[in-house]
């Protein structure tokens, strides 16, 4: 059977199951299963045949005295705690997700499972998979209540356990004081919000199986920032042994912040809200702590001021893909994918707005590229027009965007896994989105409601139809696939080898998905001519 007609008949198949699948709701059925934590007992809700809990507390409280201080583990209770919906998420300058509250009080994760309530409650002894979902939003914004997160789909089609999970965020997660402060609460403030996800984890660790799952076999995957989250655990040895595969979506962290550059990130930061001791700056309320977000950061000189990861000798001490791949993480299987046209998710999808004249794509490049690379423009537009002679102001300039602004970090990871004998799956989404004509493309985010299966959520850009059916259909099984054995092969999948130096495989994801060696060569060789430099370090 050919590819094509494999891939159409697997969409077909899926489209009539897809289609008995309801709109997502909260209204819990009958059957209440409740499952006995480390913390306490915790009752949850089915959902087509999915059992599902959400709000569950893995974290204290972390605001107040405990304001940048890493996280510890809750006080257990003794009743039955209802988690019928999310908890809060972090504070943040934007909006939460629709109903959505916003707090220092967030470290809440969300469990979906097809665990089947028994006599020992939903622990039936599967050993499901785990998919542990790491929100995007860099470091600054989201939560995993996103709609297009809702994990009863992906769950129910691969027969895994789904987890979604809030943490700290900017400041109240990586604002780094310990130079600025000499006390020990806040020597860890750098990097709080890797150090929830850690704890995240071990509550998974210790708690998973009586969900159904199986806490030997756990995959993280995030998109944007939740990949740059994933991709620095992978450098934490406080994370080694809690996950055993990993997959980044259009994210990437090849370096963090030092030390120095963050403390003046901190100043910045201390200086706009106009605090010199560390009392005033927790005893500040949360909300009004946010304005310190918009001091002008001094290393980029533009914009608001940068929070993320850091070199603080504690729980970094060394940079996850630089000069090399962590050894940490190297016993990992890897996945690492960005999308075709990503800096469209960026700009937006309304054409008006689209560079018109090559003059325009000249004078808006350099705001893409952002201090990531540091290359003329005129220059990049000439070999554009001369490799493509048939794209046009628009396409080049996207192409370009994106080629030095999001590609470049995941060929480097992609490139240091393959030197140290771990290569990654590499996998490139040209998908393009059959909405609203096409104009969408292939952008930042597309992959996550194809994985997730959410393809109806909430502001979703992927369609409904048979063709985004069949696409969504063969993304969630590669993942699937690679969370129950590290390996994406399987299903409707053409053969998908790991990433080496000669050949640099690839997974294209399209209509009818191949696997392509170095696709986009001559524009990797292109800006390989300049060093590319990760935002923020």
């Amino acid at each position: 059977m050919t590819a094509t007609r494999r891939t159409l008949i697997t969409g077909a198949a899926a489209l009539t199951a897809y289609a008995a699948l309801p709109v997502v709701g909260y209204a819990a059925q009958p059957r209440s299963p409740v499952v006995a934590t480390t913390n306490g007992k915790v009752r949850g809700y089915v959902q087509d045949g999915v059992s599902v809990f959400k709000g569950l507390r893995y974290g204290a409280d972390a605001g107040g005295a405990r304001r940048f201080a890493a996280p510890v583990k809750p006080e257990p209770w003794t009743d039955v705690k209802d988690a019928l919906a999310y908890g809060a998420a972090s504070m943040q300058t934007g909006k939460g997700e629709e109903g959505e509250t916003l707090s220092e009080d967030c470290l809440f994760l969300n469990v979906w499972t097809p665990a089947k309530s028994g006599k020992k409650g939903l622990a039936d002894g599967a050993k499901r998979p785990v998919m542990f979902y790491i929100h995007g939003g860099a470091y600054n914004g989201g939560s995993g209540a996103s709609p297009w997160y809702e994990g009863t789909k992906l769950a129910k089609r691969g027969d895994v356990v789904v987890v979604t999970v809030n943490h700290r965020l900017n400041a109240f997660g990586y604002l780094y004081l310990a130079r600025l402060f000499n006390d020990p609460s806040v020597a860890d403030s750098g990097n709080t919000g890797q150090l929830d996800l850690v704890l995240a984890l071990q509550w998974v660790r210790d708690n998973i199986a009586a969900f159904g799952g199986d806490p030997d076999c756990v995959m993280l995957f995030g998109q944007s920032g939740g990949g740059a989250k994933i991709a620095t655990l992978m450098g934490m040895p406080s994370a080694k042994g809690l996950f055993h595969r990993a997959a980044t979506m259009s994210g990437q962290q090849v370096t963090v912040g030092g030390p120095f550059n963050a403390t003046r990130r901190a100043q910045a930061f201390l200086d706009k809200l106009g605090i010199k001791d560390l009392a005033a700056l927790r005893a500040l309320p949360a909300d009004q702590m946010l304005a310190g977000l918009k001091a002008i950061d001094p290393i980029a000189a533009a914009g608001g001021v940068y929070m993320g990861p850091t070199l603080d000798q504690r729980s970094l001490t060394r940079h996850p893909f630089f000069p090399d791949a962590s050894p940490v993480g190297l016993s990992v299987p890897m996945m690492c994918g960005n999308t075709h046209d990503e800096t469209k998710g960026f700009i937006g999808f309304d054409a008006k707005a689209f560079p018109k004249t090559w003059e325009e794509v000249i004078a808006r490049l350099p705001g893409q590229f952002a201090a990531r690379i540091d290359i003329d423009p005129e220059t990049v537009v000439a070999f554009y027009r001369k490799t493509y002679p048939n794209y046009s102001p628009s396409d080049v300039y996207f192409a370009a965007s994106t080629a030095g602004r999001s590609w470049k970090a995941a060929i480097i990871q992609d490139e240091e896994r393959a030197r140290a004998g771990a290569p990654a799956y590499a996998y490139q989404v040209n998908w393009k989105s059959p909405k609203e004509g096409g104009i969408f493309g292939a952008p930042h985010t597309i992959d996550i409601g194809l994985v997730f299966g959410t393809l109806d959520a909430k502001g979703s850009i992927v369609g409904t139809g048979p063709d985004s059916v069949a696409m969504s259909n063969t993304m969630s099984d590669a993942f699937i696939n690679f969370a129950r054995t590290g390996d994406p092969n399987g299903g409707a999948l053409p053969k998908w080898e790991p990433y080496d130096l000669k050949r640099r495989q690839t997974m294209v994801f399209d209509t009818v998905s191949r696997q392509e060696d170095d696709p986009r060569g001559v524009e990797r060789e292109f800006f390989n001519q300049v060093p590319f430099t990760q935002f923020g370090t």
